[in-house]
Protein backbone atom coordinates (compact mmCIF):
# COMPACT_ATOMS: atom_id res chain seq x y z
CA UNK A 1 0.00 0.00 0.00
CA UNK A 2 1.39 3.33 -1.00
CA UNK A 3 1.95 6.18 1.45
CA UNK A 4 -0.62 8.41 -0.29
CA UNK A 5 -3.32 5.69 -0.02
CA UNK A 6 -2.56 5.17 3.67
CA UNK A 7 -2.79 8.92 4.24
CA UNK A 8 -6.18 9.05 2.52
CA UNK A 9 -7.50 6.15 4.61
CA UNK A 10 -6.23 7.79 7.79
CA UNK A 11 -7.94 11.02 6.80
CA UNK A 12 -11.27 9.28 6.11
CA UNK A 13 -11.08 7.49 9.45
CA UNK A 14 -10.37 10.77 11.19
CA UNK A 15 -13.24 12.81 9.71
CA UNK A 16 -15.76 9.97 9.80
CA UNK A 17 -19.00 9.97 7.84
CA UNK A 18 -19.08 13.51 6.42
CA UNK A 19 -21.66 14.69 3.91
CA UNK A 20 -20.74 17.38 1.37
CA UNK A 21 -22.41 20.77 1.70
CA UNK A 22 -25.22 21.54 -0.72
CA UNK A 23 -24.43 23.79 -3.65
CA UNK A 24 -26.35 26.70 -2.12
CA UNK A 25 -24.56 27.01 1.20
CA UNK A 26 -25.60 30.57 1.97
CA UNK A 27 -26.62 31.73 5.41
CA UNK A 28 -30.29 32.30 6.03
CA UNK A 29 -30.67 36.03 6.70
CA UNK A 30 -34.41 35.83 7.24
CA UNK A 31 -37.23 37.02 5.02
CA UNK A 32 -36.20 39.41 2.29
CA UNK A 33 -37.23 43.02 2.72
CA UNK A 34 -40.17 43.83 0.54
CA UNK A 35 -39.78 46.49 -2.06
CA UNK A 36 -41.95 49.58 -1.58
CA UNK A 37 -45.27 49.41 -3.37
CA UNK A 38 -46.21 51.75 -6.19
CA UNK A 39 -48.47 53.65 -3.80
CA UNK A 40 -45.62 54.13 -1.32
CA UNK A 41 -43.28 55.30 -4.07
CA UNK A 42 -45.93 57.73 -5.30
CA UNK A 43 -46.40 59.16 -1.79
CA UNK A 44 -42.64 59.58 -1.38
CA UNK A 45 -42.37 61.32 -4.73
CA UNK A 46 -45.28 63.60 -3.90
CA UNK A 47 -43.73 64.51 -0.52
CA UNK A 48 -40.38 65.24 -2.21
CA UNK A 49 -42.11 67.49 -4.76
CA UNK A 50 -43.92 69.43 -2.02
CA UNK A 51 -40.66 69.88 -0.15
CA UNK A 52 -38.91 71.05 -3.30
CA UNK A 53 -41.66 73.60 -3.91
CA UNK A 54 -41.01 75.08 -0.46
CA UNK A 55 -37.25 75.13 -1.00
CA UNK A 56 -36.36 78.81 -1.37
CA UNK A 57 -32.60 78.28 -1.73
CA UNK A 58 -31.39 80.00 -4.86
CA UNK A 59 -29.34 78.09 -7.41
CA UNK A 60 -28.61 81.24 -9.42
CA UNK A 61 -25.11 82.59 -10.02
CA UNK A 62 -22.80 82.63 -7.01
CA UNK A 63 -19.54 84.49 -6.41
CA UNK A 64 -16.90 81.82 -5.96
CA UNK A 65 -14.98 82.03 -2.70
CA UNK A 66 -11.19 81.87 -2.66
CA UNK A 67 -10.45 78.17 -2.07
CA UNK A 68 -8.06 78.73 0.85
CA UNK A 69 -10.02 81.41 2.70
CA UNK A 70 -12.16 80.44 5.72
CA UNK A 71 -15.77 81.60 5.71
CA UNK A 72 -17.54 83.46 8.49
CA UNK A 73 -20.92 85.12 8.93
CA UNK A 74 -22.93 86.51 11.81
CA UNK A 75 -26.16 88.42 11.89
CA UNK A 76 -26.47 91.83 13.44
CA UNK A 77 -26.74 91.52 17.19
CA UNK A 78 -24.73 88.29 17.41
CA UNK A 79 -21.55 88.87 19.39
CA UNK A 80 -18.16 87.98 17.94
CA UNK A 81 -17.52 85.86 21.04
CA UNK A 82 -20.30 83.51 19.97
CA UNK A 83 -18.68 83.06 16.56
CA UNK A 84 -15.26 82.52 18.13
CA UNK A 85 -16.67 79.87 20.46
CA UNK A 86 -18.39 78.21 17.52
CA UNK A 87 -15.18 78.30 15.48
CA UNK A 88 -13.14 76.60 18.20
CA UNK A 89 -15.61 73.79 18.88
CA UNK A 90 -17.06 75.33 22.01
CA UNK A 91 -20.47 73.89 21.22
CA UNK A 92 -21.32 70.22 20.86
CA UNK A 93 -22.20 68.73 17.47
CA UNK A 94 -25.94 68.14 17.75
CA UNK A 95 -26.35 67.01 14.14
CA UNK A 96 -24.20 66.54 11.04
CA UNK A 97 -24.94 66.72 7.34
CA UNK A 98 -22.50 65.04 4.93
CA UNK A 99 -22.42 66.29 1.34
CA UNK A 100 -19.08 64.95 0.13
CA UNK A 101 -18.96 64.29 -3.63
CA UNK A 102 -22.67 64.90 -4.13
CA UNK A 103 -24.15 66.91 -7.02
CA UNK A 104 -25.01 70.52 -6.32
CA UNK A 105 -28.74 70.04 -6.93
CA UNK A 106 -28.83 67.15 -4.46
CA UNK A 107 -26.99 69.21 -1.85
CA UNK A 108 -29.57 71.96 -2.23
CA UNK A 109 -32.35 69.42 -1.64
CA UNK A 110 -30.51 68.00 1.40
CA UNK A 111 -29.66 71.28 3.12
CA UNK A 112 -33.17 72.74 3.17
CA UNK A 113 -34.90 70.03 5.27
CA UNK A 114 -31.79 69.55 7.41
CA UNK A 115 -31.84 73.14 8.68
CA UNK A 116 -35.63 73.16 8.98
CA UNK A 117 -35.72 69.94 11.01
CA UNK A 118 -32.76 70.92 13.18
CA UNK A 119 -34.53 74.14 14.12
CA UNK A 120 -37.84 72.33 14.68
CA UNK A 121 -36.08 70.00 17.15
CA UNK A 122 -34.48 72.92 19.04
CA UNK A 123 -30.92 72.14 17.93
CA UNK A 124 -28.51 75.06 18.12
CA UNK A 125 -25.13 73.91 16.72
CA UNK A 126 -24.81 71.69 13.66
CA UNK A 127 -21.91 70.76 11.39
CA UNK A 128 -22.08 70.59 7.59
CA UNK A 129 -19.35 68.53 5.91
CA UNK A 130 -19.03 69.55 2.26
CA UNK A 131 -15.39 69.02 1.36
CA UNK A 132 -12.95 71.56 -0.04
CA UNK A 133 -11.35 72.18 -3.40
CA UNK A 134 -7.90 73.54 -4.20
CA UNK A 135 -9.02 75.25 -7.39
CA UNK A 136 -11.42 78.19 -7.61
CA UNK A 137 -13.89 76.38 -9.85
CA UNK A 138 -13.49 72.86 -8.47
CA UNK A 139 -16.82 71.16 -7.59
CA UNK A 140 -16.01 71.16 -3.86
CA UNK A 141 -15.24 74.88 -3.81
CA UNK A 142 -18.33 75.67 -5.90
CA UNK A 143 -20.42 73.78 -3.34
CA UNK A 144 -18.68 75.58 -0.47
CA UNK A 145 -19.50 78.91 -2.13
CA UNK A 146 -23.15 77.94 -2.48
CA UNK A 147 -23.28 76.72 1.15
CA UNK A 148 -22.10 80.15 2.28
CA UNK A 149 -24.80 81.78 0.13
CA UNK A 150 -27.60 79.40 1.08
CA UNK A 151 -27.04 79.58 4.84
CA UNK A 152 -27.61 83.34 4.85
CA UNK A 153 -31.03 82.73 3.24
CA UNK A 154 -32.28 80.91 6.35
CA UNK A 155 -33.80 83.16 9.02
CA UNK A 156 -32.98 80.36 11.48
CA UNK A 157 -29.20 80.72 10.91
CA UNK A 158 -27.56 83.19 13.28
CA UNK A 159 -23.95 82.53 12.34
CA UNK A 160 -21.62 80.15 10.54
CA UNK A 161 -17.88 79.68 10.37
CA UNK A 162 -15.31 77.29 8.89
CA UNK A 163 -14.34 74.47 11.22
CA UNK A 164 -10.95 73.84 12.79
CA UNK A 165 -8.54 71.41 11.02
CA UNK A 166 -9.37 68.65 13.51
CA UNK A 167 -13.06 68.94 12.58
CA UNK A 168 -12.69 69.14 8.82
CA UNK A 169 -11.10 72.56 8.34
CA UNK A 170 -12.27 74.41 5.24
CA UNK A 171 -14.15 71.27 4.22
CA UNK A 172 -16.69 71.69 7.04
CA UNK A 173 -18.79 74.54 8.37
CA UNK A 174 -20.20 75.10 11.85
CA UNK A 175 -23.70 76.58 11.92
CA UNK A 176 -25.40 78.27 14.86
CA UNK A 177 -29.21 78.29 14.79
CA UNK A 178 -31.39 80.70 16.75
CA UNK A 179 -33.57 79.49 19.56
CA UNK A 180 -37.09 78.53 18.58
CA UNK A 181 -40.01 80.22 20.33
CA UNK A 182 -40.68 76.95 22.14
CA UNK A 183 -37.08 76.77 23.38
CA UNK A 184 -37.22 80.41 24.51
CA UNK A 185 -40.43 79.74 26.42
CA UNK A 186 -38.91 76.68 28.09
CA UNK A 187 -35.76 78.66 29.00
CA UNK A 188 -37.85 81.44 30.54
CA UNK A 189 -39.84 78.96 32.61
CA UNK A 190 -36.68 77.23 33.87
CA UNK A 191 -35.10 80.61 34.67
CA UNK A 192 -38.20 81.73 36.56
CA UNK A 193 -38.24 78.50 38.59
CA UNK A 194 -34.55 78.90 39.43
CA UNK A 195 -35.08 82.50 40.57
CA UNK A 196 -38.05 81.48 42.76
CA UNK A 197 -35.99 78.65 44.25
CA UNK A 198 -33.12 81.01 45.10
CA UNK A 199 -35.46 83.58 46.63
CA UNK A 200 -37.17 80.87 48.66
CA UNK A 201 -33.80 79.71 50.03
CA UNK A 202 -32.92 83.27 51.06
CA UNK A 203 -36.10 83.93 53.04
Amino acid sequence: MSQSLRDEMDFRALVGDVKPLPQRNRADTGPQRQRPSEAQLARRESAAERLDERNFLSDDFVDLLPPFDPIEFRREGIQQGVVDKLKHGGYSVQAQLHMLRRPLAECRRMLFPFIQEAYAHDLRSVLIVHGRGRELDSPANVLRSYIAKWLTQFDEVQAYVSAQPSEGGLGATWVMLRKSDRAKCHFQKVTARNIKSRLHSLF
